[in-house]
């Protein structure tokens, strides 16, 4: 019972011995921080722990003359902006004292197990135009070393297309990138890495890019097409050593047609086929061959209209067989395009004759337009542009009534003339139409009653 007191007093002892030793020595270093930064001060990266103010303002105005900021950028390409090259200088006692002032020297011993780091902005100043002409100095900001960034493309061989790996180049957001600039230099900050903070323009679409493969399995769909039109003169194929210089590919990986080519391929095909007023040989009914070239007959591709067809196929990736789409048709694709259905007219002989699937309907004298006041009708293969019962032909000086009115060449058509008794001969020489056909009320009928709209119309001579 005894042994227990004893034992039960002893701590007691110590502690009233213990404690005031604990409570002077805490006094006694709060004390010295009433002095010095706590432990774990870090300011602007400097460690002020234990640290006077003084000792704070001299390492900083030290650090202040020595600074260089270093930018990390790409290829391991390195620069610094150095502290004399913007005029740096230390400018900040009084905020490292109030700073100081701030601190708690009783909270000690909480600093211990927590630091404090503190980045005070405006303890240095900066020259802005010296900081500004370093800067446009940087290779990063000289405009014949920067590399602009370039999206993915595609390449055409025999084998298809393949892609070409994006160009990351160098290009930076120089707006953005000097604005952290003037921030890491007023916060004491010694590197900048463009890579790891962004502030490179990098391609929109890279190799691996989801939109990249499907553009290119795209290209390779179109110009897998095979198109071929056929003519009676021949074929033309259009496949992908041809299509391929007709697609381009957009910022937005969009396949684009380049209808400027492609109006100028289907120009060339018109005109290597069409024969739209070319000129023919014709084998005229008195036995010989004479070349018609004028008028509006013949084929005709709609060239624009072909275009926006040729585009469906290869979008489809189609491999077909076709005719081009035609603003104008002809009677046949064989060389005579005419076919065996046309009116025939030997100016000349002023003389016609009317086919009807290879047989003679009718023929008979007529007069043509007066050659003494150039109103001679012109040569040339029309197409009847229609038929028409009693009109009547109005003109300068004129207006006549005609039983019927068959136009092939503007206000130009065949139509009987009841004023006339005579036909054929060199009536036309000095007292001819004003253009037209002059027929024969009984021709005129026989071929009207056989007719169609866009029956060719020969005229020649001989």
């Amino acid at each position: 019972m005894k042994i227990q007191t004893i034992i039960q007093k002893k701590p007691m002892k110590i502690s009233i011995i213990v404690l005031p030793i604990l409570i002077v020595l805490y006094l006694g270093i709060s004390m010295y921080f009433s002095n010095h930064f706590n432990f774990g001060s870090v300011i602007n990266g400097i460690n002020a722990s234990g640290k006077t103010v003084e000792e704070v303002n001299k390492e900083l105005l030290a650090k202040s003359k020595t600074y260089t900021l270093e930018l990390k950028e790409r290829n391991g390409v390195k620069e610094q902006i150095k502290a004399t090259e913007i005029g740096l200088k230390y400018n900040a006692k009084d905020k490292i004292q109030a700073l100081k002032d701030s601190q708690n020297s009783f909270a000690w011993i909480f600093s211990i197990f927590n630091q404090k780091s503190s980045e005070m902005d405006g303890i240095v100043t900066y020259d802005d135009k010296l900081l500004k002409e370093r800067f446009d100095k940087l290779t990063l900001s000289d405009s014949k070393k920067i590399i602009e960034p370039q999206n993915a493309s595609f390449k055409y061989s025999d084998k298809g297309y393949v892609i070409v790996k994006e160009v990351m180049g160098n290009k930076v957001n120089s707006k953005q990138l000097y604005a952290n600039i003037e921030k890491s230099i007023v916060k004491g900050e010694t590197e900048v890495n463009l890579e790891d903070e962004n502030y490179y323009i990098n391609p929109k679409y890279i190799s691996t890019s989801q939109k990249v493969k499907s553009t290119k399995i795209l290209l390779n769909k179109y110009i897998a097409s095979k198109i071929t039109y056929t003519f009676a003169g021949g074929s033309e194929v259009v496949n992908g050593s041809i299509i391929h210089d007709w697609l381009g590919v957009n910022q937005n990986l969009e396949i684009t047609f380049d209808e400027d080519k492609m109006n100028n391929y289907v120009r060339k095909v018109d005109d290597n086929y069409n024969t739209f007023g070319k000129q023919r040989n014709f084998a005229a009914s008195l036995g010989t061959t004479v070349k018609v070239s004028g008028g509006d007959y013949g084929w005709l591709v709609n060239r624009s209209g072909e275009v926006d067809n040729l585009i469906v196929n290869i979008k489809a990736g189609q491999t077909i067989s076709k005719q081009p789409s035609y603003t104008q048709k002809a009677a046949s694709h064989d060389i005579n395009d005419i076919g065996n259905t046309y009116v025939e007219i030997n100016i000349t002989k002023q003389h016609l004759w009317f086919y009807k699937n290879g047989s003679l309907v009718v023929q008979g004298d007529v007069v043509t337009g007066n050659v003494s006041i150039n109103d001679g009708t012109p040569t040339g293969i029309y197409k009847l542009k229609y038929k028409e019962k009693n009109a009547t032909l109005v003109g300068e000086g004129y207006s006549v009534p005609v039983a019927e009115f068959m136009p092939f060449n503007g206000g130009i058509g065949i139509h009987p003339a009841t004023w006339r008794n005579k036909f054929g001969g060199n009536i036309y020489l000095t007292n001819g139409s004003h253009g037209c056909i002059n027929c024969p009320p009984s021709l005129s009928k026989t071929i009207f009653n056989n007719i169609e709209a866009n029956t060719p119309v020969v005229c020649y001579v001989q």
